[in-house]
């Protein structure tokens, strides 16, 4: 079975994609058909909402990151056992890096790949037949990417649905979905993004209201008419990740839970047992694991529980003596000395790694990242090329004496110098690892 695809796309972040799309997957869901959800670019939260909504793992389809062979092979997997694949755009649908063609990371190189048909969503507010001036700009700027239909999102009335809507009808481009404003829709952020999955309360109640919402408000026979099958050209999973040992001890609570479904998916398929641990709730790494994994998270939001965690930092400190230790972002600030919380108070962590972070000195770093190796870790071969992504808001105020994990570029790139720790067993970056280059 080849599923039927479309994206949800829209001019900027914010203009309720995320909302349309976890309320579109589950109103498919509620008709009996197997549905999955993809995110465009290197998002992590929202594959959560997605897997909440249909019950069936997200995954991220990142044309920058990924090399062909293996974004084909994620995006035939997802298609392989559903009968709609819905990506949702990151940012606006044509955003993402200068680039050699079909390699941006904008959910308009998807749509070009694969074919895929693009349902707009306009927040009109502030704006009435000015909506269609917009419509007209995307559905002209690029003809490999074809704008199929019109969601309009935060109406104010029905006059309001009119004028927006008759004007964009003018222009060819069906409006099939009115969307009235509705804060209580919205869904909970913070400073990495959307409040995760499986932190909102009444989530699967949330995740209803949207759905009621869509039925309400979209026209679900013509979106269906709209999607066109998803059929990837042959691919490989010879860029993925490799698992970096046989049992792996992966940190997973609130303060750790970013890791990305494609990756874990292949560690598993390709035998690898993943035996998850709570820090948060002191839990330490087994003893039967051959490497211990702490992704990224939040665990600037939790430091005192952590600091106060003795058997996991304790337990950890043992396993870091004989087997090794990666820390991705989240997980790389509690390998350091010390993480610092947004009142100013500083806390002990792991240090097995010699610098110190801040979360009250904050500030955004956001970018994809190519880095080479310098020498073999959980990541790959020393020499080994990596693709990734970078986003956190802390900042190092301690740089430490740690041997650098090798030297890091931008998305374009221009080089960053050194970055991450080494000593030892213990290798850690705030680098989010997605494919081998």
């Amino acid at each position: 079975m080849t599923a039927r695809g479309l994206i949800i796309g829209a001019p900027r972040s914010g203009s309720g994609k995320t909302s349309v799309t976890i309320g579109l997957l589950r109103a498919l869901a509620r008709r009996g058909l197997r549905v999955r959800g993809a995110k465009s670019g290197p998002d992590y939260i929202d594959p959560g909402f997605h897997k909440a909504a249909t019950g069936l793992p997200g995954v991220n389809l990142d044309s920058w990151a990924m090399p062909p062979s293996l974004l084909n092979a994620l995006a035939a997997n997802a298609a392989s056992d559903t009968d709609f694949v819905i990506v949702e755009s990151a940012m606006g649908l044509f955003d993402g890096i200068p680039a050699p063609d079909g390699r941006s990371g904008a959910a308009a190189d998807l749509a070009r790949l694969y074919g895929l048909p693009v349902l707009l969503v306009l927040d009109v507010s502030g704006q009435s037949q000015t909506a269609a001036a917009i419509a007209k700009g995307f559905a002209t700027y690029d003809p490999d990417v074809r704008i199929a239909g019109v969601v309009l999102n935060r109406l104010g009335s029905e006059r309001h649905r009119k004028l927006a809507g008759d004007a964009i009808e003018a222009l060819g481009l069906p409006v099939v979905g009115a969307i009235l404003r509705d804060p209580t829709l919205s869904i909970p952020e913070r400073h990495l993004g959307l409040v995760q999955a499986e932190e909102h309360a009444d989530l699967i109640a949330h995740i209803d209201r949207l759905a009621d919402m869509v039925e309400r408000s979209l026209d679900l026979d013509a979106i269906i008419e709209l999607a066109t099958p998803l059929a990837p050209a042959p691919g490989d999973q010879s860029f993925a990740l490799p698992p970096p040992g046989q049992r792996i001890a992966l940190a997973q609570d609130a303060a750790f839970t970013f890791l990305y479904p494609h990756v874990a998916g292949h560690w598993r398929t390709m035998g690898a047992e993943l035996l998850p641990f709570s820090p948060l709730a002191d839990q330490a790494p087994d003893a039967s694991c051959d490497v211990c994994w702490l992704p990224g998270g939040y665990p600037e939001l939790h430091p005192g529980r952590l600091a106060a965690a003795s058997n996991f930092l304790s337990g950890t400190r043992r396993f870091a003596e004989t087997r090794p230790v990666h820390g991705e972002c989240g997980g790389f600030m509690v390998l350091g000395e010390t993480i610092e919380d947004a009142n100013g108070v500083t806390h002990p962590m792991l240090g097995l790694l010699g610098h110190a972070t801040s979360f009250a000195k904050r500030k955004m770093n956001l970018g994809y990242r190519q880095a080479r190796l310098g020498a073999a870790c959980p990541l790959g071969e020393a020499g080994g090329a990596i693709r990734g992504h970078e986003f956190h808001y802390a900042q190092t105020v301690k740089k430490g004496e740690d041997i650098p994990l090798g030297e890091i570029a931008d998305g374009q790139g221009n080089p960053l110098g050194g970055f991450g720790g080494r000593r030892g067993h213990v290798t850690g970056t705030f680098f989010h690892a997605i494919a081998k280059a």
